[in-house]
């Protein structure tokens, strides 16, 4: 009898480690899967500022990267941004990540993109968290590369006669009143493109009248429930107003990415990494 229950008990414990091994493997699977796959998010943003000749102008954004990695050198995630055939590639901000820092990830995923098209690039709060030496080190490799470095500053994006006003914040002066000076010397009656890495300072990047604003940072809110949306979010809190997709204020409209990666929350759910696809509409 001891024997019999010796062997049964056995079984048990066999059969316990069997279904934790397959619940294991399962769910390894699926974060694996929520983390990894990508996905694309298409917008037509139509205004009469728009020209003509930006008719059709794609832009991709890429952001929050994080030192994510999709592929050796991430070369599934710039396939499918070769794909798209942009005209214009926009990151903003943390591309790499503070707490476990990868330069060369970063810019060996710049010097690539660069490859496509133009690239312009704005800081995250990621960047700015970064040494001296690291961040030096990342700026360097990025202007190497041939990206553009947008430090509160405006370009001119220009094609045959035409042309619009892009303009790109530093992180830590995102509703300082850098964006208003810079504003100010701009002519209304032209299309502009803010590249901001936070979206929780809408109602600055409308003051300023910008038309367009493209943002991430906020991860999607790391956790997306069915009618509740994002869970958390940096510099949100619980349930955050600012997660993703279209937002408006005033004639302002901004934009939120989902962003590829993470950073302490190690994982997504139901909130797949997203790169964004705008193309730009003349009325």
């Amino acid at each position: 009898m001891a024997a019999w229950q010796g062997t049964k008990m056995k079984q048990k414990k066999k059969k316990r480690l069997i279904i934790f091994t397959i619940t294991f493997a399962i769910l390894f699977a699926f974060f694996w899967y929520q983390n990894k796959h990508l996905t694309i998010t298409y917008y037509t943003y139509t205004n009469g500022k728009i020209t003509s000749e930006f008719d059709g102008y794609r832009i991709v954004q890429i952001s929050d990267l994080h030192n994510a990695s999709f592929g050796q050198d991430n070369q599934r995630l710039l396939t499918k941004i070769e794909a798209l055939n942009p005209d214009m590639i926009v990151i903003t901000g943390d591309v790499v990540d503070s707490n476990r820092t990868n330069i060369n990830t970063a810019v060996t995923f710049v010097q690539n993109a660069a490859r496509l098209c133009p690239v312009y690039y704005v800081t995250g709060n990621h960047e700015n968290w970064l040494s001296g030496a690291d961040k030096e080190k990342l700026i360097k490799g990025f202007t190497d590369a041939d990206a553009v470095i947008l430090s509160n500053s405006v370009i001119e994006i220009a094609k045959g006669n035409e042309s619009f006003a892009l303009i790109g914040l530093n992180d830590e002066n995102l509703s300082d009143g850098t964006l208003d000076s810079l504003a100010s010397t701009l002519d209304s009656d032209r299309f502009w493109l803010l590249l901001a890495h936070e979206p929780q300072y809408l109602d600055d990047y409308s003051r300023s009248k910008v038309d367009l604003v493209l943002t991430g940072h906020a991860h999607g809110g790391q956790f997306r429930l069915p009618f509740i949306g994002g869970v958390v979010a940096p510099d949100q809190g619980l349930f955050p107003e600012y997660t993703e997709g279209i937002h408006q204020s005033g004639n302002t409209t901004m934009v939120i990415s989902r962003g590829l990666g993470n950073s302490i929350i190690p994982v997504r759910l139901f909130n797949d990494p997203e790169i964004v696809c705008v193309d730009l509409a003349a009325e």
